[in-house]
């Protein structure tokens, strides 16, 4: 089931939601379980077996964990916390890289191993991550262990961020788990999140997504083509990815929980360094707190630093998926962190601040080339394409008619990538007023989309707006049968 289909929007949703308003509040997180699990059974019936034993699994070892630092035997805390992830890791290492690992040795060997051909459990890199940060945060002593299954049990397979995330680590919502309060704002407030993810998704993602699969599909392009394809791919990517995790964040809230922040405007970046930062914020800050911290971070000298560096983009790319692209795609951005490490940063630093975005989006556009194309031949030609060898290096009569017909949405997709709030900060200071400070640390705006809680003609604005953006989002559901989701095979 998908957050945009219409079972989900006009039946699912509104049944659990009326149930959760009207059942006691000691039996909430039941009613959470069960829907959770009956929204991810709808598409994963088999699946929801593996879910469960994680569940289990995790728990088990969070109790065992408590249990062994309380008997002050650290060795056993730690024996149970090695058992935990690598039970977690060879689970998803099964799953997700059994048939890659059987292909490239069949490749090497000509050994002729018959694959598993095993089907993917969705959001199964979300959910393993998730419970592997809570087994971690127990034995740390950064959270207790949750005694309670039925309400660990539903930190786990909560439907709102199930599947594609954002990747919620146990120790931002374990208070309220237990003690979350809903309230009309906070209903109203994730109503409206809900409706502007579910539009950037249905509206632009999936507009433009259209775009790029008819280009990628081109037999012969010109560069002019291949760059307008990438970056409608890149459009695409963004609006369906930070759609997603509006919706994610708005149904949580929906429901009493505050989500963190995934997304903070990051095609404004003006580094690499500052787009990962902005750029699916919930997997960054686990790689660099379970992954890269533990390696040493930055503690340990330069060299260090740069082989911690391109260890984590290594498993970042195999994170996304078993193909060779996503290697290549985590070592490309590996390689331009280290550059800028050693001496790019300190230039771009004195640079332009239009030189420093141009440079970056130049070089994302070229990451979500690598990142889009999973064969490595098609990759390679698209990429020749991009820069001019072999093809037509300049425009064609494909590039005219797709600008011709896309110009308006273009506008659009750049207009919704800006942060609004910088631009409201400088006219109101060229106007002369005080500008309003603000701050790219998404942890310390907790929600962008968040307008004064007092004011009534904001609250009248955003209801007009929510109820517009709802309508043309269903009126292009019903006529539009492109409705994928880019994250779901992660």
């Amino acid at each position: 089931m998908v957050f945009s289909s219409f079972v989900f929007l006009l039946v699912f949703l509104p049944l659990v939601l009326l149930l959760y308003y009207i059942c006691p509040r000691r039996l909430r997180n039941v009613l959470l379980l069960i829907a959770s699990l009956l929204f991810y059974a709808w598409g994963e019936p088999v699946y929801v077996l593996i879910m469960l034993f994680s569940t289990v699994f995790d728990y088990t070892n969070g109790r065992l964990i408590e249990y062994f630092k309380k008997q002050n035997r650290p060795g056993r805390a730690k024996a149970a916390l090695i058992v935990d992830v690598c039970g977690n890791l060879a689970i998803l290492g099964f799953f997700k890289y059994a048939d890659f690992v059987i292909g490239n040795i069949n490749s090497i060997t000509g050994a002729g191993i018959s694959l598993l051909h095993i089907a993917l459990p969705i959001g199964i890199s979300f959910y393993t991550f998730q419970t592997m940060s809570y087994t971690i945060d127990v034995y740390r002593g950064q959270v207790e262990a949750q005694h309670n299954i039925l309400d660990f049990g539903t930190y786990v397979t909560l439907f709102p961020q199930l599947i594609a995330g954002p990747i919620v680590q146990y120790k931002t919502v374990a208070k309220e788990l237990t003690e979350r309060k809903t309230c009309l704002y906070d209903f109203s407030e994730g109503a409206f999140r809900f409706s502007v993810g579910l539009a950037k998704k249905v509206l632009l993602a999936n507009q433009i997504g259209a775009v790029w699969d008819t280009i990628s599909g081109l037999n012969e392009m010109s560069t002019a083509t291949a760059w307008l394809g990438a970056i409608a791919y890149s459009f695409q990517i963004y609006f369906d990815f930070s759609g997603y995790s509006d919706m994610a964040i708005g149904l949580g809230r929906m429901f009493g929980f505050h989500f963190l922040e995934n997304f903070n405007f990051p095609y404004m970046s003006k580094t690499i360094t500052e787009f990962w930062r902005r750029w699916h914020i919930s997997l960054s800050s686990w790689f660099k707190e379970y992954v890269y911290i533990p390696l040493g971070g930055n503690r340990k000298g330069l060299a260090r630093q740069i082989v911690n560096i391109m260890i984590v983009w290594m498993l970042t790319g195999l994170w996304h998926g078993a193909n060779w692209n996503f290697v290549l795609w985590g070592v490309y951005y590996g390689i331009l962190l280290m550059l800028e490490k050693l001496f790019l940063l300190k230039w771009l630093d004195r640079a332009p601040a239009w030189l420093g975005h141009l440079y970056s989006m130049f070089l994302v556009v070229i990451g979500w080339t690598i990142f889009a194309q999973t064969d490595m031949g098609q990759l390679g030609r698209y990429l020749k394409a991009m820069f001019g060898v072999g093809v037509t290096a300049g425009v064609d009569t494909d590039f005219l008619y797709f600008i011709k017909c896309n110009a308006v949405l273009l506008v659009v997709l750049v207009l919704c990538s800006i942060d609004h709030r910088v631009w409201i900060g400088k006219l109101k200071k060229y106007r002369g007023h005080e500008a309003v400070e603000t701050s790219t640390d998404s942890r310390e705006n907790p929600s962008i989309f968040e307008l004064g809680r007092d004011s009534g003609g904001c609250i009248v604005v955003k209801a007009v707006l929510m109820a517009v953006l709802l309508v043309l989002s269903f009126a292009f559901l019903v006529g539009d049968s492109y409705n994928p989701f880019l994250y779901f095979r992660f």
